[in-house]
């Protein structure tokens, strides 16, 4: 079992995350890519900006990642999340799980997505055209 857990100003690689869990014993891959879309709620956004703490952040995405390598059947996870201003299209979060049956990659990408949202240090500002606001990831 293994993980690679990053935060990063650089632009994330789809197939940085999928190499990372790909094995000959894994019969599924699951990934979920984040990406910035161009409206929330009715409003056009123009960019996001992304900050965190980082060292309590990757803390906390470590013990998502062992959780998840404990509770569930798979073999690897990957988990990258970028800080910065990204604009539309740009992604700002991949989570990548291999797995010998799909069901445990399924299960696991998406526990690591949501407790991500609401448990990792890392804040998000919306910036439309008419203004901005913070939205925090997690409570």
């Amino acid at each position: 079992m293994k993980k690679n857990i990053e935060i990063s100003t650089n632009a994330l690689v789809i197939e940085t995350c999928r190499s990372f869990v790909h094995s000959g014993n894994n019969g599924a891959e699951c990934l979920f890519v984040g990406t910035v879309r161009d409206q929330t709620s009715g409003q056009s956004v123009v960019k996001l900006q992304f900050e965190a703490y980082e060292s309590m952040a990757i803390k906390e995405m470590e013990k998502i990642a062992d959780k998840a390598l404990r509770e569930f059947d798979i073999s690897a996870i990957c988990i990258h999340h970028r800080t910065g201003t990204l604009t539309v299209g740009e992604i700002p979060v991949i989570i990548a799980v291999g797995s010998p049956h799909r069901q445990a990659a399924f299960q696991a990408c998406q526990y690591a997505i949501d407790t991500l949202k609401e448990t990792v240090p890392i804040w998000k500002k919306e910036f439309f055209t008419d203004g901005s606001v913070w939205v925090s990831a997690h409570p």
